[in-house]
């Protein structure tokens, strides 16, 4: 899994699965849900991972489709620096049902960050 992940969002991840499949040979790795409409597909490319998110109207122009997932040791004290180095925090800690604990901060210029940890299996 690779530490920075970007994530392209998307109203319809069966053209970017299809064009990143036959343009770089991306290979499907990860699903969520496993069976039903996608919310998440990860792909690998290489060495790197990259995920396609359903949205349903994604925007365009000034509205970001891109976004950065960054793992880091410890959400909630990664989260806890963000506004004192110029960020915002939009959302979470939040513990997601496909095993990761999850924060919303967008860096200080406006772009939006993924802050992702691991959370260990009970």
């Amino acid at each position: 899994m690779s530490t920075i992940q970007p994530v392209i969002l998307t109203a319809d991840h069966h053209v970017l699965l299809g064009f990143y499949t036959k343009l770089f040979g991306a290979e499907e790795i990860f699903r969520v849900p496993e069976a039903g409409p996608v919310f998440y597909l990860g792909l690998r490319i290489g060495d790197t991972d990259l995920g396609l998110v359903a949205k349903t109207n994604p925007g365009t122009g000034a509205e970001p489709r891109i976004l950065l997932s960054i793992a880091v040791d410890d959400v909630d004290e990664t989260l806890g620096r963000v506004t004192a180095l110029g960020g915002s925090v939009r959302g979470g800690p939040n513990d997601m049902p496909w095993g990761q604990r999850v924060a919303h901060i967008q860096d200080p210029d406006g772009n939006p960050v993924n802050l992702t940890q691991p959370i260990p299996a009970q």
